[in-house]
């Protein structure tokens, strides 16, 4: 395998392995896209990604990471993100989103003002907070509300929705957030969800509220599209969410029609010692694809081209998902392809400027 070549999932054709990785801007209002999140994204799949996924919709309102994310909990946010679908496809990439609960994350300050922040109702945020347990993120944060029977139905619904919403926008490529320390990795994580019920206790208990959310997501999702799970890997603390779990929950994943896990990590407790570095994560997305038999994507700390291709050509990943560096670069992959001696078509209006 190597970064430029085509490859397909299901019956979606890939144009290269290289992935815009989900990033919150905090520039939506009621949780509709405008012009930021067309011209970021667009920009990206212009600059020659093969797959552009936007950066979490949360399927609830009271869902969203901070009051300024994107949103699909109703009919008109479908209506607003289909032209940026459009937009994504005719420019030669696959369209992606990424569905998400914030849980006890939820309702917190856009980084440039206070990190972390609770947003009080009279700030434009929202009670009450949800999560698995009554367990806070931190000490001093707000204390979420733990599920009932009946909320968490709710929340398996709304993903639902969320992914015929989707669908009726025109995105061809759907992704589960399940990692980060949001609802559903709060769910997963032992660390968190001390629940006694059958959401709680056991890995099959812990990973119910995933599998209910996946079966009913594909049951609107068509079997034709890719259907993407973002996880954390590990929660990098003694206890927690280990490796060998997220293997299991791979291979539990795979017959549930999920085709790709996304292996990032972390974010499940502030205090975790994470060993960042260059491709820091990369051996989990190798050891899940090799053990769990499932195409796996590499993300974090991904930057040069030479590295990149690396990850694929020896069979570490099947696509590598990049954040920041597209964020200092929207043309890393045209750049990419000049320094890997790949020839790659260019927007037909920039090729007078083609190396």
């Amino acid at each position: 395998m190597n970064l430029f070549d085509s490859f397909k999932i299901r019956d979606l054709s890939f144009r290269n392995r290289i992935a815009v990785s989900p990033m919150c801007e905090y520039s939506a209002e009621d949780g509709f896209v405008n012009d930021w999140h067309l011209v970021h994204l667009g920009s990206r799949a212009v600059g020659g990604a093969g797959t552009v996924l936007t950066e979490a919709v949360a399927v609830l309102p009271e869902g969203r990471i901070s009051p300024a994310d994107l949103g699909i909990w109703k009919d008109e946010h479908a209506e607003r993100l289909g032209h940026l679908a459009h937009f994504l496809r005719e420019h030669g990439a696959v369209a992606g989103t990424q569905l998400a609960h914030a849980g006890f994350k939820a309702s917190t300050a856009v980084p440039w003002t206070t990190p972390g922040k609770y947003v009080s109702v009279a700030e434009g945020g929202w009670r009450p907070i949800y999560s698995s347990t009554t367990r806070p993120f931190t000490p001093d944060a707000v204390a979420p509300e733990a599920l009932t029977q009946d909320g968490i139905a709710r929340i398996v619904a709304a993903f639902a929705v969320g992914a015929r919403r989707a669908l009726a926008a025109g995105f061809e490529l759907l992704e589960i957030h399940g990692a980060h320390g949001y609802l559903v990795h709060q769910f997963l994580s032992p660390l968190v969800n001390s629940r006694t019920d059958q959401y709680g206790g056991s890995f099959e208990n812990r990973t119910r509220l995933l599998r209910e959310i996946l079966e009913a997501v594909r049951k609107v999702w068509p079997e034709r599209l890719p259907l993407w799970l973002r996880i954390s890997s590990t929660d990098w603390s003694e206890g927690g969410w280990t490796i060998e779990d997220s293997v299991a929950l791979a291979r539990m994943a795979k017959p549930l029609g999920v085709d790709l896990i996304d292996c990032s990590s972390g974010g499940m407790v502030p205090a975790a010692k994470i060993p960042l570095g260059p491709g820091y994560q990369t051996a989990f997305a190798e050891r899940i694809r090799r053990e769990a038999g499932i195409m796996t994507g590499a993300v974090g700390m991904i930057t040069a081209p030479e590295q990149a291709q690396h990850i694929i050509a020896t069979g570490q990943a099947d696509i590598v998902l990049l954040a920041r560096e597209l964020l200092r670069d929207p043309y890393w992959p045209l750049r990419a392809a000049h320094v890997l001696k790949q020839n790659t078509a260019w927007p037909k209006q920039y090729e007078r400027a083609k190396w």
